[in-house]
Order: C-alpha cells, then sequence, then structure tokens
C-alpha cells in the first residue's frame, strides 16, 4: 500500500522552534524551515508589544529578502511582569530569578505573528494572562534541572513540565506556546493561503 505525497509547503517559517512547527501541522499548513538569526536585543525604552512585533517583523523579513519565494511567516514571544521583559535565561541564577518574580503572581504573555508575502508584511499580536500559584526554591532549581527553562521567555514551558506551575491560562495556549493559532489562521486566508490542506474532505 502506497502512502499519498506530502502535500508541497505553502509557508516558510523562520524559526527552529519545534513547538512552531507542531503548532503549525497541527493546522494542515505544510510548511519548510529557515532560521532567521535575528538581534533579538530589546531597545531602550521600547515597550513589550513593539518589542515583539518588531522581532517577528524582523525575522519574516530577513528570511523574505534572502530570497525565499514562499510567503514567510515568523512569530516572537515574551514573557511580561509588571511592564519589564523576561526573555530567554541567561543563565541558571537568571531563570531562578524568573521563577522567583513569576512566582504567585499573574503576567502578561506576548506572542507577535508575521508574514511577509510579495505585497508587504502582516501583523498580528496576541496577548495572554498568565497566573502562577506560589513556586518554592527547592521547586524551582529542581526544575531548571530538568534542562526545559533554558531556551523559553520567561524561563517556562506552558506544554512541558512548566504546566504544573500554572494555576489559570486567559487567552491563547497556542500563543503561550509561542505560535497563535488564531491570528496565524487570520494572516495566511488573508494570503489566499488555506488551512488543513492534506485533511480528507
Amino acid at each position: 500500500m502506497t502512502r499519498p505525497a506530502a502535500p508541497d509547503p505553502v509557508v516558510c517559517l523562520a524559526s527552529m522552534s519545534p513547538r512552531r512547527r507542531e503548532l503549525l501541522a497541527q493546522i494542515g499548513v505544510p510548511h519548510t524551515v529557515v532560521a532567521a538569526h535575528a538581534d533579538e536585543s530589546l531597545l531602550p525604552r521600547e515597550a513589550p508589544a513593539d518589542y515583539v512585533a518588531r522581532l517577528a517583523r524582523l525575522k519574516a523579513v530577513t528570511v523574505r529578502e534572502r530570497g525565499e519565494a514562499l510567503p514567510v511567516l515568523a512569530a516572537d514571544t515574551t514573557v511580561v511582569l509588571e511592564g519589564s521583559v523576561f526573555g530567554k535565561p541567561a543563565d541558571r541564577a537568571d531563570g531562578l530569578a524568573m521563577l522567583a518574580a513569576l512566582s504567585g503572581r499573574t503576567h502578561e504573555v506576548l506572542t507577535a505573528v508575521a508574514l511577509a508575502t510579495g505585497r508587504g508584511v502582516a501583523l498580528r499580536v496576541n496577548c495572554s494572562s498568565v497566573r502562577f500559584r506560589d513556586i518554592g526554591r527547592a521547586e524551582s532549581e529542581a526544575y531548571w534541572e530538568t534542562g526545559e527553562p533554558r531556551d523559553k521567555a520567561g524561563g517556562y514551558a506552558v506544554q512541558g513540565y512548566g504546566a504544573v506551575f500554572i494555576a489559570a491560562l486567559s487567552g491563547s495556549y497556542s500563543g503561550v506556546m509561542g505560535l497563535p493559532l488564531f491570528e496565524t489562521a487570520e494572516l495566511l486566508r488573508g494570503a489566499g493561503i488555506r488551512c488543513w490542506i492534506g485533511a480528507s474532505p
């Protein structure tokens, strides 16, 4: 028995994140992957929403300008607590400090998604609210040792071990993961790209 041929890619994902690949596959969008390698430094006095929007746009445009023919989809996620941006932890001490700051409090997760085509760049920003339960020092240290927090904005993963810290989530679960699917589907639809490609009728 022969398997049906895989659908041809319809977008290029400017991210090496396996979570974003999984989310895009979840809504049936065949894609290729290219790393953007953008400078993710926060600019002086840059607002968090402007920061993620700028980076998502930069990543999409960077890959598109390298000659990518497919529409380029890019995203950027950050955690925000009382106006302060929490990116990926620089080291163990930074990761533990992030968890201590988030413990027992509510923070925002901002994810911007951009789609660059021959007609320009379309952009959406999703904002979700996440409340953590109290987290003790020993538990934070044990979580760091799992290796999971090292490359995650805010030092935790909603889809992984870090889920045990989350008392409440209001907004987009996929947005907190790193690719808000509602906004992504809107951008794709606006560019004439459909979801559920390869799905049975």
